[in-house]
Order: structure tokens, then C-alpha cells, then sequence
């Protein structure tokens, strides 16, 4: 991957949640990793949430050994709630990179970033303590330009633009408009100095378009869209598929 092209980060929460729903095992979560890495994925996605609802603590575990021994190239990402379990995660396993998710216990998925000056002061030490630790922290922020400077003063070193807003708005009269709020969004991010992350309803459908319109992202973790369509075509073609569409921004 070059230094400006898009990495591709599959999440497998979805996998997760399909096999907890029999005691058999399957589908496997260290397979799917095996094989959207053999086709091309840049690293792995995981939101491990307290309830352990998909992924696992054990599933977080594995899949570290596994990209540690096999894909020692690949990128592990873990997403979460630093105030509730990620910073387990990350001091026991020191992941390249831990997303910090304002979610609650119970949210059905995330659809909200932090908010500033709210969260810095309780946000600031667990950056801190995730960066010494040789962690890249990155931020889950709406596509508000007025938010970036402060994602940086708290210590972030990157910020995930949450893209539901994008992905709901496409077909509409506000498309221009809302996918404008995030070119600048990520403008103002790296003027501060921040690299930029996206994810959430980005699909095959639209993931192209969003790269064209903001160049600037360095990571999309797509998960939902990405295992529907490995339903249909299986791991290693949707894959191969994601990666066209990012090729096809350039």
C-alpha cells in the first residue's frame, strides 16, 4: 500500500453475531480474517462491546496471534468505549490502532462521534496512556469541521469520519451538501495536523464516490455491507470488489 492510497479494514463483527447464534463454531471469525487478508485486505476491524453480543474477548485475543504470526504486515483495529472495555483490549494486546467509539452498553450501533469541549478532559488521559503504549488512537467524530482542532488537542492522532450521514443522504436534494461537510470535515482535520479514518454504511454502492469526493482518508473499516456481500459472493471476491472501488477513487 502507498502512502496515500486508502486501506481496506474489514470489520468482522457480523460473523461474530451470526455464530453466536448456535454453539457450533461456525461461521469462523479467524477464517474469515485468513481469507479477506489472503485477497488483499490491508487489516482487520473488531468492536468488541461489553455484552459480547458478536465479538468475543476470546475472538479479540485470537485474532491478534493470528495477524501477529500470519499477517504480521496487516493492520489490527479495535473499536470501542475506552471507558468501558477497549483499554483492556489495548493493554493487554496493544493493537496498532484503537478507534474510541462513544457508544453506551446497549446502543444498537454507533451513530454518534465524541463532542468538544465535553469529552476532552476525560478523554485526554486514556489517549495519553493508549499512545504510550505505541497504540495509534483515532476518534469517532461527525463530520463537523469546527471539532477537528480539538480532536487534535486532546492528543488524537487520526479521526474516523462517521459516514452514516453520507450513506443516508445519497438519491437526496441535501447530498451535495452533506458530502460538502465532509470534504471539509477532513480538510480541517488535517490542517490540524490529524489523519483521517471512515466507516459506517459505506458500501460497494458508494464507498467509490466518497474517496473521490475526500482523498484524504487514509482508512475505511467497513463491516455490515461488506459481509452481506460476502453472503453472495463470499470473502474473497468481496474483497477483491472493496478494493476495486478504492482503486477506481484514485
Amino acid at each position: 500500500m502507498s502512502p496515500t492510497s486508502t486501506a481496506l479494514s474489514v470489520n468482522l463483527n457480523k460473523v461474530a453475531l451470526v455464530r453466536n447464534t448456535r454453539h457450533l463454531g461456525i461461521p469462523s471469525v479467524l477464517f474469515a480474517a485468513a481469507v479477506c487478508l489472503d485477497a488483499g485486505a490491508h487489516g482487520i476491524t473488531v468492536h468488541p462491546r461489553p455484552d459480547e453480543r458478536h465479538i468475543r474477548g476470546q475472538d479479540v485475543r485470537e485474532l491478534s496471534e493470528l495477524l501477529a504470526k500470519d499477517w504480521p504486515k496487516a493492520e489490527f483495529n479495535i473499536e470501542g468505549n475506552p471507558f468501558h472495555n477497549l483499554m483492556d483490549y489495548v493493554r493487554e494486546l496493544r493493537p496498532h490502532q484503537a478507534t474510541f467509539v462513544p457508544d453506551s452498553h446497549d446502543q444498537f450501533t454507533s451513530d454518534h462521534g465524541w463532542s468538544f469541549p465535553d469529552d476532552a478532559e476525560r478523554l485526554r488521559p486514556l489517549i495519553a496512556e493508549a499512545k504510550a503504549l505505541r497504540v495509534r488512537v483515532s476518534l469517532f467524530m461527525d463530520p463537523d469541521p469546527d471539532m477537528m482542532a480539538a480532536a487534535k488537542a486532546v492528543g488524537a492522532d487520526r479521526v474516523e469520519l462517521y459516514t452514516e450521514g453520507y450513506a443516508a443522504s445519497r438519491g437526496t436534494s441535501r447530498a451535495d451538501a452533506v458530502l460538502q461537510l465532509y470534504v471539509e470535515a477532513a480538510k480541517a482535520a488535517q490542517a490540524a495536523g490529524l489523519e483521517v479514518n471512515a466507516g459506517h454504511d459505506l458500501s460497494r454502492d458508494n464507498l467509490a464516490q466518497f474517496l473521490r469526493a475526500v482523498p484524504e482518508v487514509r482508512e475505511v473499516s467497513i463491516g455490515h455491507a461488506f459481509i452481506a456481500d460476502a453472503l453472495e459472493q463470499g470473502y474473497a471476491a468481496t474483497t477483491r470488489d472493496y478494493l476495486r472501488c478504492i482503486s477506481e477513487a484514485r
